[in-house]
C-alpha cells in the first residue's frame, strides 16, 4: 500500500467520479466505495492513510469499531458536505468523529485538506511524548499507559496528543477547538470537547493513569494535575 492511499466512500456516482479522478490525478492512490458496508470492508482489508466519506454514518462506525473488524479506529476521516451546509452541520460532523469537514464541490480544498493529515501523519512518525505514566506514540498513533495500550478514536488521539506536547500547562478550550478541531472563533458553543476530554479520562484511569485531563473550570484542560 502507498503512503496516500484514500478511501473514497461517496454514495452519490457524478460526485464520487468527480473526486476519484481528480484525486488519482494528482497522484493518489484511491479506492472508491458507494456503500457504508463496502468502505469498511476497505477500510480493514487496505488500511488507507485517509478517509473521504459522504456522510457521518461510516465516520460514527470507524469510530466505534465492530466485533471482529480489525481496521484502525483512529484513522484520520474527512467528511464531506452539502455546498450550502452551515456552521451547525460542520460542528455536528466534528462531534461525530470526523478529523475535517469539507465542502463536497470544492475540491482544492478537499485535495489541501488530504495533504495537510498526510503531511502531520508524517511529521509525527519521530515523535514520542512522555507525560508521567502516560506515553503519546505518533509514529503507531498509540497512547500507553505503562504497558497497556489505550483504544482511542481519532479525535481523542490528537487531543491525548496536544495535552501532552506540554502536560502541565492549561491549555484554553478555544486553543483545543482550533488546535485539535479546526474550529475558530470565540463564543462557540459545542459540548464536543468537554465530551472527548471525559471519555479520554476515563479510558486513562481504566488503564491505570487516575487524575488526569484535569478541567480548570472556566478555563480550559490539562493532562496532569
Amino acid at each position: 500500500m502507498s503512503a496516500n492511499a484514500v478511501l473514497l466512500a461517496e454514495r452519490e456516482p457524478g460526485s464520487r467520479e468527480s473526486i476519484e479522478q481528480q484525486l488519482r490525478d494528482d497522484g493518489f492512490t484511491v479506492f472508491g466505495a458507494a456503500w457504508t458496508a463496502r468502505a469498511l470492508d476497505l477500510a480493514e482489508r487496505l488500511m488507507p492513510n485517509v478517509v473521504i466519506a459522504g456522510d457521518a454514518e461510516l465516520c460514527r462506525k470507524i469510530r466505534a469499531g465492530e466485533p471482529g473488524r480489525t481496521w484502525d479506529r483512529n484513522i484520520p476521516v474527512i467528511l464531506l458536505t452539502d455546498p450550502d451546509a452551515d456552521s451547525t452541520v460542520r460542528v455536528r460532523a466534528l462531534e461525530s468523529g470526523a478529523d475535517d469537514v469539507v465542502p463536497r464541490d470544492v475540491y482544492l480544498e478537499l485535495r489541501a485538506r488530504v495533504r495537510a493529515l498526510l503531511r502531520r501523519a508524517s511529521l509525527g512518525q519521530a515523535e514520542v511524548l512522555e507525560a508521567g505514566p502516560i506515553v503519546v506514540d505518533h509514529r503507531s498513533r498509540q497512547v500507553r499507559v505503562g504497558e497497556t495500550v489505550v483504544r482511542l478514536a481519532g479525535r481523542e488521539f490528537e487531543l491525548a496528543g496536544k495535552l501532552a506536547s506540554d502536560p502541565r500547562r492549561v491549555f484554553t478550550k478555544s486553543e483545543l477547538l482550533r488546535d485539535v478541531w479546526g474550529i475558530r472563533g470565540n463564543g462557540i458553543r459545542t459540548r464536543t470537547l468537554d465530551s472527548h476530554a471525559s471519555r479520554l479520562r476515563r479510558k486513562l484511569e481504566a488503564a491505570g493513569a487516575p487524575g488526569v485531563v484535569v478541567n480548570d473550570w472556566g478555563v480550559g484542560y490539562r493532562l496532569l494535575p
